[in-house]
């Protein structure tokens, strides 16, 4: 089954706070479940599409720069091929992508909707699982 997000872990994939998700979801911008008697969710690749939809340049200087960044966000693509894989993420306003073996995102579970983790260091990108 595909992931779940409950609206404070939407919230924080998007960068924004849980009363916006809550607004999205009533103004019927971002489709939201019940989990029985529990909260409400979004689906993991309903939320990676409507992340898409988000991306907006950072203003100049607002990006960090520190080699310790790590950005946690959900995966919004996947292209594997027989030897290596493309993933794209979007945490927050920022879209990242990296390369990798098809391998290490095999073994990773990377899939639309997943949630991971940017480690960025100059210009390579290595993405975790949390």
């Amino acid at each position: 089954m595909p992931p779940a997000y409950r609206i404070a872990e939407a919230a924080a994939l998007l960068g924004v706070s849980d009363d916006t998700v809550r607004r999205w979801i009533d103004g019927g911008r971002l489709a939201a479940r019940r989990q029985g008697a529990g909260p409400r969710v979004i689906d993991g690749a309903d939320l990676a599409r409507f992340a898409t939809q988000l991306r907006e340049a950072p203003e100049p200087g607002t990006t960090p720069s520190s080699a310790r960044n790590r950005l946690t966000g959900i995966v919004t693509r996947v292209v594997r091929d027989t030897v290596m894989a493309q993933v794209e993420l979007q945490a927050g306003p920022f879209r990242l992508v990296s390369l990798m073996s098809r391998e290490a995102a095999d073994e990773l579970g990377l899939e639309i909707g997943v949630r991971a983790v940017a480690t960025v260091k100059a210009t390579q990108v290595s993405v975790d699982v949390p």
